[in-house]
């Protein structure tokens, strides 16, 4: 079995960011939640909407209680790719607030562990 390190890597610096959009009131930017003109709406929603999330998202790594679910994992490796991609799109935003180096460390660190991920486990694979 490959190991996941770098997946689990890239999980933590994916939730550390989360905890970081939170503070930087992320719920801005999105076509849906930026209408909230109530920022503590917005707080409370943004946030609330990460329990079932975060439900969803463990439920999914591990299939059966103790097995990961490596279609899931490559999954979340490539959106933890795009995930700075829609960064880098969302940076001239008016109300985008991930503007310094600790932000951009969570969410190229998630990229750059996720991207890592993948190419050891395919090289892992290949090699049997």
């Amino acid at each position: 079995m490959p190991s996941y390190i770098f997946f689990f890597v890239a999980l933590g610096f994916l939730l550390t960011h989360e905890m970081d959009a939170v503070r930087r009131h992320e719920w801005q930017v999105f076509p849906l939640l930026s209408r909230l003109r109530d920022d503590e709406r917005g707080y409370t929603l943004f946030t609330a909407l990460h329990v079932p999330l975060y439900v969803l998202l463990l439920w999914g790594i591990f299939t059966n209680g103790t097995t990961i679910n490596r279609f899931f994992v490559t999954g979340l490796d490539i959106f933890c790719i795009v995930h700075v991609l829609l960064h880098l799109l969302l940076i001239k935003h008016p109300r985008y607030q991930f503007n310094n180096w600790f932000s951009w460390t969570l969410i190229v660190g998630a990229g750059i562990a996720g991207g890592i991920d993948l190419l050891f486990r395919a090289a892992t694979t290949a090699t049997g």
